[in-house]
């Protein structure tokens, strides 16, 4: 950070050049504690893989994989830190890939799959080529729940919640444990 000292032409004195670096310091210091529009951004990535992998640790399939394969569908905004990978709190590893909608091999190669922004054909074709396959769905945007996904995520600044389609869960094949339902209702009572 630079710092202009402007005078008018007579010397500047020793308090004021002291003066001057304790607020320099404590500018500084103030907007290094201040959250920058990044660090915003990776804490939602953050909380959403959190909020992620706690969902796909309450979900049971019909023939448990030992290593769950959760494949990013579509341009999403929160998926950085999901991409990495990750070990669920039972050990099981999460490995995670991106595919384009129209990629007919995610029916065959994904456990669940984390839907981002797609048109409303994409969705529905993904949707009908995932009907009768066990097969977890979380979609990045809330308003999407009465299309098919069995999760919305609700991202906001302080916090990440999520809505459960009970009709998606029923039909999907993958079991999901009652306290996430329980724990959805209370998350969309509160204000």
């Amino acid at each position: 950070m630079k710092v202009a000292v402007w005078t008018t032409g007579r010397v500047v004195g020793c308090k004021q050049m002291l003066l001057a670096g304790v607020l320099c310091l404590l500018t500084s210091v103030v907007f290094a504690q201040a959250p920058s529009p990044g660090s915003m951004a990776d804490q939602r990535a953050k909380s959403v893989t959190q909020v992620v992998l706690g969902i796909l640790s309450y979900a049971r399939w019909p023939v448990e994989p030992a290593q769950l394969r959760l494949c990013v569908v579509g341009p999403t905004e929160y998926t950085d830190d999901l991409v990495k990978g990750a070990i669920q709190a039972t050990g099981r590893p999460v490995t995670v890939q991106r595919y384009l909608a129209e990629n007919p091999s995610i029916v065959d190669t994904c456990d669940a799959v984390y839907i981002g922004k797609l048109t409303s054909d994409e969705r529905s074709r993904l949707f009908a080529s995932l009907t009768g396959r066990p097969v977890l769905s979380i979609s990045e945007s809330d308003d999407q729940c009465t299309v098919g996904s069995l999760f919305c995520l609700r991202v906001s600044d302080d916090q990440v919640s999520f809505e459960v389609n009970l009709d998606s869960v029923a039909r999907s094949g993958v079991r999901i444990h009652p306290s996430v339902l329980q724990l959805s209702r209370r998350k969309s009572a509160a204000p």
